[in-house]
């Protein structure tokens, strides 16, 4: 069946840029027809969209789920500090907690137009199973795609490493358990709408071994590969303790720098790590609330661009960004790229496209971040007839400048995940209550 969605003004996001002020998007089955202004093609159905702005569903580069059970805590703390607090409570995490974390957070996602979200997960108790699982199973009941990672730490406080030596694993198994969860879970070609990627959590909480070997399992199953990097000062001078380099000179030596790599906040990068990034393709997960929250500092993002580095935009996780929405990121990219470099750092459109095409870009998704024929029919609608956008003579820059609102629609795979600025698949109060049940267990 073909909807035309039309009254709108639809903002691509494709490579020049272009926007249809009096547009329409044509959607057949799970994919974009066409789109464009003017005369409208026949449809089996049509919408009417009132004038409403069109984008691309945004796409979360960065954020770790099970997070939301922890919220507000370590409030003064920096990153080493904000750990190893979070740490021991974390180690009581299980599948059931995974489930509920996980629905309560994809479900904040999609209500601020985020159609596709990776999400870094890498605390593994001992014993405990299914929640990697757990995580599918809510994306797949709300509708979103999902790209789960089967994260891992091996490098223990008694190892020298950061986390307690309770909730690290041994190599083999979780080499074994993350090619089983490929096995299970992983989709491949376009559309897909869970995937499974690798990713070892930082070079504080795991072994060289464990780096290098992960690389090749991914290499091996034609996989993607991320991990924390750069994001405090005090994490490259425990690298130079360590390993006698700095973090990305430590992910070079590994093998760890490509077109499959990408990693999440980078907020101290070198003009000649920049360099590094741009010339082996590998990207960035820009998380500027997170940053900001911990006192991390602010990514050189304009830099990164410039230089062709692959940029994308994450949430991080909602105990260092208590607010689960993508839209505010764009936000805030937009900001703090400005507060660095002044009031053309960044343009509205340019931290539209971090949120859509560039975290497209990072995930290897060469099929969503933005609306041309031939690829997914992922898409967001945002009402402008909002107190807030009144008066904005460019709806787009009024938009990302009077952020976040709640998307009206959000249709992924041509399916309405989002209607009338509500979740149709699940009841948002009841994923809250359920949220805030399993909460109670991790204390205050």
């Amino acid at each position: 069946m073909s909807t035309l969605y039309t009254s709108c003004w639809v903002v691509t996001c494709d490579a020049d840029g272009t926007e249809h002020e009096s547009g329409w998007l044509l959607v057949d089955g799970g994919t974009i027809a066409a789109v464009g202004s003017g005369s409208e093609p026949r449809a089996d159905e049509r919408v009417d969209l009132g004038g409403a702005l069109v984008t691309p569903g945004l796409v979360n580069t960065h954020h770790h789920l099970y997070q939301t059970l922890t919220r507000a805590r370590a409030q003064q703390a920096d990153l080493f500090a904000w750990l190893r607090e979070l740490y021991p409570v974390w180690a009581g995490i299980d599948a059931e907690a995974e489930y509920a974390a996980a629905r309560t957070g994809l479900a904040e996602l999609a209500l601020s137009g985020c159609s596709t979200v990776f999400d870094h997960h890498y605390v593994f108790p001992k014993g405990r199973t299914g929640l990697v699982e757990a995580e599918a199973q809510a994306a797949r009941e709300l509708g979103v795609r999902l790209i789960a990672s089967r994260g891992s730490m091996d490098l223990g406080v008694s190892d020298g490493g950061l986390p307690p030596d309770e909730l690290v694993e041994d190599i083999d198994a979780v080499l074994a358990d993350t090619e089983r969860l490929v096995g299970e879970l992983h989709e491949t070609g376009a559309g897909a709408r869970v995937q499974i990627a690798v990713a070892p959590c930082s070079p504080f909480s795991v072994t060289k071994r464990l780096m290098t070997e992960s690389a090749a399992l991914a290499r091996r199953l034609g996989l993607t590969l991320h991990t924390h990097l750069a994001e405090t000062t005090e994490e490259e001078a425990y690298c130079m303790e360590l390993y006698g380099a700095t973090p990305v000179e430590y992910l070079t030596d590994l093998g760890w720098l490509g077109d499959d790599v990408w990693c999440a906040h980078c907020v101290h990068l070198s003009a000649d790590d920049t360099a590094d990034f741009a010339g082996s393709n590998t990207g960035v997960a820009h998380c500027p609330t997170s940053n900001l929250r911990l006192g991390a500092g602010v990514a050189p993002v304009r830099e990164y661009l410039d230089a062709g580095v692959r940029v994308g935009l994450g949430v991080d996780g909602s105990a260092s960004n208590e607010r689960g929405d993508l839209l505010f990121e764009v936000k805030q990219a937009l900001l703090v790229a400005r507060g660095r470099g002044g009031p053309s750092a960044m343009t509205a459109r340019e931290a539209l496209r971090l949120g859509t095409r560039g975290g497209a870009s990072v995930l290897r998704r060469d099929d969503i971040g933005s609306l041309e024929p031939g690829k997914r029919a992922d898409f967001a609608v945002w009402r402008t007839d909002g107190l807030e956008l009144g008066g904005a003579a460019d709806p787009v820059a009024g938009f990302v400048l009077s952020a976040p609102h709640r998307v009206d629609r959000l249709v992924v795979e041509g399916e309405d995940v989002v209607r009338s600025g509500a979740l149709v698949r699940a009841d948002e109060g009841e994923i809250a209550r359920a949220q805030r049940e399993q909460a109670r267990r991790f204390g205050p």
